[in-house]
C-alpha cells in the first residue's frame, strides 16, 4: 500500500526530546522509516496515517512541531477558511493535503467545524473563490462522465468526484485515502469544495445525483496549490514578514487555526 513520506521541524534541544518523541510514535503501528535528528530539528517517516495524528503525537511530548514538507514528489494543499479559502459559516476550517505516488494521489486531511455526519468532498473546474464557492465552476470533469463515486471508472465518475468524508461528534473530519485518477499537474489551481449533505454517488433518484451526488450546499472551499515536498522546504525565517516558523506557528493558532505547517 502506497504511504506518504512526512517532514516535520520539530523544537528539540537535547537527546531527551529525541527520547521523547521517539517513544511516543512506537505504538503506531502504520509508521516507518522513522528519523528524528536532534541536528536538523527534524522529525521524518512514512506513513499511511492522517498527517495530523502523527502531529499530535509528537506535540503531547510538548515539542512544537510544523510540518514542512509532504509526499516524495509532487504535492498540494488547499486550505479551508482563514485567509486563504472560504466557508460560509466561518466556523469550518481544515487543512488537506495531496500527494502523487506509483499507487495513486494520497489525499490527507482534517476539518473541523462541520455538521456530525458524511459531507461530500469534489474537486470543481475553477480556483477562482472571489464569490465564495459560488464561483468554482462544476465538478473537475474533463472526460464530460456523469457523477459517481471515486471506486467508478473514469466512463462513471468526474474525476473531481472524491466521495465523502466522516465528521465526528465534536465536527472534526480526519481522512487518509488513495485516488487512482488524480493527478497533480491537473488539480493545481482548482478548487475543493465540501458539501452540507452526503454525496450518493450518482446512485439516487435525484436528477441532481448524475451531476452532483444531490451533495447540497457548498460549505466550504478553498484552491488547491503547490506544495512543499520532503526536504524542499528549507526555510526557518518567512520572508514577508521576518518571523521564525515557531512565531508564525503561534500566529496562526492564536487567529484559531489547528494547525502548524508550512507551505
Amino acid at each position: 500500500m502506497a504511504s506518504a513520506k512526512i517532514e516535520f521541524a520539530v523544537h528539540m534541544t537535547c537527546e531527551k526530546c529525541v527520547n521523547a518523541i521517539s517513544k511516543s510514535l512506537a505504538d503506531l503501528d502504520d509508521i516507518r522509516n522513522v528519523d528524528i535528528s536532534l541536528e536538523r530539528g527534524a522529525v521524518t517517516l512514512e506513513t499511511n496515517l492522517p498527517y495530523s495524528v502523527i502531529q499530535e503525537r509528537i506535540e503531547r511530548t510538548g515539542r512544537q512541531a510544523v510540518l514542512k514538507g509532504f509526499g516524495d514528489g509532487l504535492s498540494a494543499v488547499s486550505m479551508l477558511g482563514g485567509n486563504s479559502g472560504y466557508s460560509v459559516s466561518n466556523q469550518i476550517r481544515g487543512v488537506i493535503r495531496f500527494a502523487e505516488t506509483p499507487e495513486g494521489c494520497i489525499i490527507d486531511g482534517t476539518i473541523d467545524g462541520l455538521t456530525p455526519g458524511e459531507h461530500g468532498m469534489h474537486i470543481h473546474e475553477c480556483g477562482d473563490i472571489s464569490n465564495g464557492c459560488d464561483s468554482v465552476g462544476e465538478h473537475f470533469n474533463p472526460n464530460n462522465s456523469p457523477h459517481g463515486g471515486p471506486e467508478d471508472d473514469l466512463s462513471k465518475r468526474h474525476v473531481g468526484d472524491l466521495g465523502n468524508v466522516l465528521a465526528d461528534a465534536a465536527g472534526r473530519a480526519t481522512f487518509w485515502r488513495i485516488d487512482k485518477f488524480l493527478k497533480i499537474p491537473d488539480i493545481i489551481g482548482r478548487s475543493l469544495i465540501f458539501t452540507k449533505d452526503p454525496d450518493d454517488l450518482g446512485r439516487g433518484d435525484s436528477p441532481e445525483s448524475k451531476i452532483n451526488g444531490n451533495s447540497g450546499a457548498r460549505l466550504a472551499c478553498g484552491i488547491i496549490a503547490r506544495s512543499s515536498g520532503l526536504f524542499q522546504n528549507t526555510k526557518k525565517i518567512c520572508a514577508c514578514d521576518g518571523l521564525t516558523l515557531w512565531d508564525e506557528r503561534d500566529r496562526a493558532r492564536a487567529n484559531n487555526h489547528e494547525w502548524g505547517f508550512l507551505v
